[in-house]
């Protein structure tokens, strides 16, 4: 076996703030060419330990480092700051952190040209990633103008394009629609084969990439490696069935609403109800318009048509938009309206109350969406919007949030949720909202839906293999 690309021994690592350790006695060695997954609960530590193998830590956070860590064959601390990202390139779980620039062009440019390669050669490379990760027709398109999806496309081909070694992923299917999270696996596992490119991923939802891992790397409490052993094909997250208890009495009502912002029609005309009791699940291809459907019910986006509703509220797709305060707790009790045994069941149901004193900021970004779930839920708001809020969280807290919607929805809260985990949404829909091309397919029972593959491939998703277990929804 060749020299180890990367090599740790008995590494730990702390923030400079923080009395305990983010990781613990870590040794592990990664070889050429290796397809890793690092799993683990949400806030184990995995993100920072992608960013221990890229030196973002500790040069970029003061974080306090212990232990030997060579990349290449030579100490981390030797390399000069930026040097190591010629060989290892990162794709973060949060894409809008690395964009620097406008368009999807001028960021692949911006990446070359801090890699010092000839202006000559600039034209070709960004021609090959476009083309290799689907994005051609994106080339002079505004990175802010896209979909959360069209994002974490753009941000792997600004990290491929500089032709690197190693490369990182931060849970890179999250905001992807099924179809597309598949495609994406696919076309990784034909370029690892094709260049032996060394593939290391934090992932949750290890059932999307089937048998693309060779080994698979296990973080529990403290940042401590509980298991290193060959990767096995992971079943999906079950969920139980749940018997709809919606009413006939509308939350919501939507009549004739469109978006148009900057001369562009981002939504046609579209008209539904949702039920006092209904969990409504808005799906999708990446770019379809379910954000700004959920940002136009919620008042952010100017719309024309009619919104009536109850009383909205909205966890949005990027959670640190909703933070207004300087810890979890001031977070969660920021309305006021729930009371202090109400606001305890929330920390502990969603794990929050390890990182209840923890800045909302500053907390992993599965912990992040969970806060804001939390606050969300402690405002007492008859119809909630929740734009993916699988993403980022392990089995636990999947299984958690369906309870607290199922809890919820009982006690008569709408729910609209956003998301591309047809596991989730086979277990806990009610009715399932299809959007494509700024355009609303219809509303569906949840149970027919599922049983139409060509309604199903049309809008880039795949049959969820818990559907068999749903309970009746309209029972």
């Amino acid at each position: 076996m060749r020299e180890a690309v990367v090599s740790l021994a008995d590494v730990s690592f702390r923030f400079p703030e923080d009395p305990d350790n983010t990781l613990t006695g870590l040794t592990f060695e990664i070889h050429p060419g290796e397809r890793v997954a690092i799993s683990g609960p949400s806030g184990c530590g995995k993100s920072t330990l992608l960013y221990l193998l890229n030196r973002l830590y500790p040069l970029n956070c003061d974080g306090i480092v212990e232990g030997d860590i060579r990349l290449f064959g030579k100490r981390a601390e030797e390399y000069r700051p930026g040097e190591i990202n010629r060989l290892i390139a990162t794709v973060f779980q949060d894409p809008d952190s690395q964009f620097c620039m406008t368009t999807v062009e001028e960021e692949l440019a911006f990446t070359l040209e801090n890699l010092r390669v000839p202006r000559s050669d600039m034209g070709r490379r960004i021609g090959d990633v476009l083309a290799k990760t689907g994005l051609a027709a994106f080339r002079h398109s505004i990175i802010q103008s896209l979909s959360g999806g069209q994002k974490q496309r753009v941000a792997t081909a600004c990290a491929l394009v500089a032709e690197p070694e190693i490369l990182l992923l931060d849970e890179p299917l999250a905001h992807l629609d099924p179809l597309t999270a598949r495609n994406f696996v696919r076309w990784l596992d034909g370029l690892q084969k094709q260049t032996g490119l060394t593939v290391v991923v934090v992932e949750h939802r290890l059932d999307l990439w089937e048998e693309f891992f060779g080994r698979e790397m296990t973080l529990g409490p403290g940042g401590r490696l509980l298991a290193d052993k060959p990767a096995v094909p992971k079943p999906p997250t079950e969920f139980p069935g749940r018997l709809s208890r919606m009413t006939a009495k509308p939350s919501l009502s939507v009549t004739g609403l469109s978006v148009e912002i900057g001369g562009k029609q981002l939504l046609a005309p579209l008209s539904f109800e949702a039920a006092e009791g209904e969990v409504s699940v808005i799906a999708g291809p990446n770019g379809s318009g379910k954000s700004t459907l959920a940002k136009a019910l919620c008042g952010i986006y100017k719309h024309n048509g009619t919104v009536r509703s109850t009383g909205t509220g909205y966890v949005p797709q990027s959670p640190e938009f909703l933070f207004l305060t300087n810890s979890v707790r001031d977070e969660l009790a920021f309305s006021g309206l729930a009371a202090p045994e109400t606001l305890d069941d929330l920390a502990g149901r969603l794990k929050l109350e390890p990182i209840r004193e923890a800045n909302p900021f500053s907390v992993s970004h599965g912990q992040k969406r969970r806060v804001a779930i939390g606050a969300m839920l402690a405002d007492n708001r008859p119809v909630i919007i929740m734009d993916e809020p699988t993403s980022g969280q392990d089995a636990a807290s999947l299984r958690e949030l369906f309870s607290l919607i199922d809890e919820r929805s009982r006690e008569g809260v709408t729910f609209l949720v956003i998301t591309h985990d047809m596991e989730f949404a086979a277990g806990v829909a009610d009715s399932v909202l299809l959007i494509k091309d700024g355009r609303m397919t219809g509303k569906f029972r949840a149970e027919d839906v599922w049983e139409e593959p060509a309604l199903l491939d049309a809008h880039h998703l795949l049959p969820p293999k818990g559907a068999d277990r749903r309970a009746p929804a309209f029972a």
